[in-house]
């Protein structure tokens, strides 16, 4: 994939211009306070789980209240015999996948750090989506569910999953509740920079990789291929359909719009040979960012960015800001 992009220097002072809807604060307070209360108090349940080749791990399958108390899958990961208080790190998943099985997620508890695995609400199989989808038909997998309005839309209920993942961690006696991380890839990028902004200053980092959800026109104009294009494929299909209210709708859940709220320190990563997040779309929410950031770049990387070669960067930014078990 050839660099198609705009030049480094040019991405480096890079932002979207994008009006934020009036009613933005308003909108995610009373949508945060609505799932809070719908928990009712009630706590996540831990289930243990036998795994095979986890002898240094505990494993728990775990349900959470979310979006309208609504339960939401997860993993916890915490290393076996490990001092308590852990540091945390809350990990949100990529577009059209769930929680997966817990080998695939050792990293984290590896490395000494209680590991929340938050499952994605109808891309995984453990968590339904049971809320029905209003108004014009949708196209694809997730974008345009709900499209036609903020408050049906998809990412209102995944992303209010997310916050709630935070509170939920928080309340576990083997963890920290002043060492939080929130971390992701593409669509978990996404969703942590959402949830860094949301949850405020329960947060204490962000990982930020290659994340999608930022800059939704760009994406669309720019993008080859993975999910942006489904927008544009919806507003070629229905013609008569506003694409200023399909952009306003999704400028409630801009990456670009969530980053000026978000004050805890972040580490991004950006591929330059991205072709489904273009890099210009993750400096957009990385360059409106308000906490501390940083900007690990991949040059000749496609959306896979920099591997496990960002992961070693992660652990050892995270020790440097006082956040390793």
């Amino acid at each position: 994939m050839p660099l198609t992009d705009l030049p480094l220097d040019q991405l480096r002072t890079y932002r979207a211009g994008t009006p934020e809807p009036a009613d933005f604060d308003a909108f995610w307070a009373g949508t945060v306070a609505a799932a809070r209360g719908a928990a009712g108090g009630g706590t996540a349940g831990y289930r243990p789980v036998e795994e095979p080749l986890l002898g240094t791990v505990e494993v728990f399958d775990v349900r959470f209240p979310g979006w309208g108390g609504q339960p939401v899958a997860a993993w916890l990961l915490l290393p076996r015999g490990a001092r308590e208080p852990l540091p945390a790190v809350v990990q949100y998943l990529g577009y059209g996948g769930g929680r997966g099985r817990p080998l695939e997620h050792l990293v984290y508890s590896a490395a000494g750090y209680a590991h929340l695995v938050v499952d994605s609400r109808g891309q995984g199989h453990d968590t339904p989506d049971p809320d029905p989808v209003p108004g014009t038909q949708y196209v694809g997998g997730y974008m345009t569910r709900g499209i036609d309005d903020p408050e049906h839309h998809y990412y209102r209920r995944l992303m209010t999953d997310c916050v709630r993942a935070v509170d939920v961690i928080r309340e576990h006696p083997a963890v920290d509740p002043d060492r939080v991380v929130v971390a992701g890839a593409s669509q978990g990028g996404g969703l942590a920079l959402a949830a860094a902004a949301l949850a405020g200053d329960t947060v204490a980092a962000a990982l930020v990789d290659v994340p999608f959800l930022c800059h939704y026109r760009r994406g669309a104009e720019l993008a080859a291929l993975g999910p942006y294009p489904e927008l544009a494929e919806y507003l070629g299909r229905h013609k008569r359909v506003d694409p200023e209210r399909v952009f306003t709708t999704l400028d409630y859940f801009d990456g670009v719009h969530f980053a000026p709220r978000a004050g805890a320190p972040a580490l991004f990563s950006v591929g330059l040979m991205d072709p489904v997040c273009p890099p210009s779309t993750v400096y957009a929410a990385h360059n409106a960012y308000k906490g501390d950031r940083e900007m690990r770049v991949w040059h000749f990387a496609d959306h896979s960015g920099g591997g496990a070669s960002q992961t070693e960067e992660q652990l050892r930014w995270l020790a440097d800001r006082g956040l390793a078990p």
